[in-house]
């Protein structure tokens, strides 16, 4: 009998493997559309990124000249590269087609919609980032969620007949 393959191993590379997730991203912007990105990345980046080391908090996106880019991704130094490292917090290029750059460009261009990055992983050999355009909550809108989140418990709970 086979071993269960693991998800996004080398393995299965159909599956993406997850590096980071920015844990902070569906709790204070309300996700609108997402887009996938590739990454423009030196080799002591991807290095460092398939150790599984990176850290989305923090991050954000911009378009600057009809281009998408990543700012404030911590991608940290890869210690066998030694003087040849990369800077860890320099801005990274996003890479998408033409016609989805326009459509954001239309977005953002939006009173209050952001760019926010929420998952970083590796789709088959290519690192990508799930890019969200995001509408930061209010103060307020966060417990809103948690009363919307805890009465559909209690409707579910007594659905159920408890």
């Amino acid at each position: 009998m086979k071993p269960p393959v693991r998800a996004g191993s080398a393995a299965d590379p159909k599956v993406p493997r997850v590096i980071a997730r920015n844990p902070r991203a569906r709790h204070d912007y309300e996700i609108l559309e997402k887009w996938e990105a590739g990454l423009v990345l030196t080799g002591t980046e991807v290095k460092a990124l398939r150790g599984g080391r990176a850290s989305l908090v923090g991050a954000f996106a911009h378009i600057r000249r009809e281009e998408v880019w990543l700012e404030a991704l911590h991608i940290p130094p890869y210690d066998p590269a030694n003087r040849n490292n990369h800077d860890p917090l320099r801005a990274r290029k996003l890479l998408m087609h033409r016609r989805e750059i326009r459509r954001l460009i239309g977005a953002v261009e939006q009173k209050g919609l952001t760019l926010v990055p929420l998952e970083l992983y590796f789709s088959g050999r290519h690192a990508k980032v799930l890019l969200a355009l995001g509408r930061g909550k209010k103060e307020h809108d966060p417990r809103e969620v948690i009363k919307e989140r805890d009465a559909r418990r209690e409707m579910a709970r007594a659905a159920r007949g408890r």
